[in-house]
């Protein structure tokens, strides 16, 4: 019926009618909290270009853990620094690594806690590049070795999950069958899918130390125009043995979200990444917009598109913000 037998305002009228008529919400439980860890005792030194994000050594590691599980965040992604670099990223699938080490530490300080792991070399090769340099370009074939044995060493130290970014082709397919063969048939893969050559992760690069020192990242990242490209990919690790897949970055990219959602009966995760973060840090500092109800309108955002999870720094923050704080 038209005006005025249909009066759309009538359910927005009240707080309490907004909230029951509400069609989407992001909750806690939707959250992954992103970590840097670092080499050294008792550090927690904040990244520049981050406000909020910190580097911790492993020790420190135990409080923040503690802080994230009494929030209500039930799972964590890890990011490590490594203490020196090399050609083959070595540190990244040593046994006494930085991350993990730091795995067992978080297990054992909460058990609880979903711990993930970041699978890719690009933090610790001397070149910054995701995997072998050969002739100038990232082998793909060869470094899929590497990333599965990165993840294997993940798994055996404590990780719950393990989430390949390295963006090779057939690196599902090598690590499930790693995984299975050595006993960590249990461990599921979120597979960074859908993940584009994006302007959005300065920050991160800084934070993480793997800016490439030649070149970029363009041959193996996906390039930002494609959107068909994107769907392929997913169904490529899907069909690989992935169960979880992931769309990064998530605003300049929610439509791929959505259609990842119409098109895969797997969850979907979204990566709300440095970039998106900073923007709203530096105008919030600035006293352009209210941070609070920027960021939930971004998270709701991503959720609406259809992601199941969301990654993002600031899930401390909505936390706290949930819970009345």
């Amino acid at each position: 019926m038209p005006f005025p037998i249909n009066r759309m305002r009538r359910l927005r009228s009240s707080e309490t009618f907004r909230r029951m008529m509400r069609e989407t919400s992001v909750s806690v439980d939707n959250l992954i909290y992103p970590l840097f860890v670092a080499h050294g005792l008792d550090v927690k030194l904040q990244v520049p270009s981050m406000p909020g994000v910190f580097h911790f050594s492993v020790d420190a590691l135990r409080e923040e853990a503690e802080e994230i599980a009494e929030s209500g965040i039930p799972a964590v992604i890890l990011f490590g620094i490594p203490s020196s670099k090399d050609e083959l990223g070595s540190e990244a699938y040593a046994r006494d690594g930085i991350v993990q080490r730091a795995i067992a530490t978080l297990k054992q300080t909460v058990p609880e806690l979903v711990v993930i792991t970041d699978v890719c070399l690009c933090e610790y090769t001397s070149h910054g590049h995701c995997g072998v340099v050969r002739d100038g370009d990232v082998a793909n074939d060869e470094t899929l070795e590497l990333i599965a044995r990165t993840a294997l060493s993940h798994a055996e130290a404590g990780a719950d999950m393990v989430a390949p970014s390295d963006m090779m082709d057939g690196r599902v397919a090598e690590i499930r069958e790693t995984l299975d063969e050595n006993g960590f048939a249990q461990v599921p893969i979120m597979a960074y899918s859908a993940k584009f050559a994006s302007a959005f992760y300065g920050p991160f690069r800084d934070a993480a130390g793997c800016a490439p020192q030649f070149g970029d990242r363009a041959s193996y990242q996906m390039d930002p125009p494609n959107r068909r490209e994107a769907l392929k990919e997913i169904a490529l690790d899907v069909e690989e043995g992935a169960d979880i897949v992931m769309v990064k970055p998530a605003l300049a990219y929610l439509d791929v979200i959505s259609d990842a959602r119409m098109s895969f009966d797997v969850p979907v995760a979204a990566y709300n990444v440095s970039g998106e973060y900073c923007m709203v840090k530096a105008a919030a500092q600035a006293g352009y917009i209210d941070e609070r109800r920027i960021t939930t309108e971004i998270l709701t955002s991503i959720k609406r598109a259809g992601a199941d999870l969301i990654i993002t720094y600031s899930a401390k923050d909505f936390a706290m913000w949930q819970a009345g704080v």
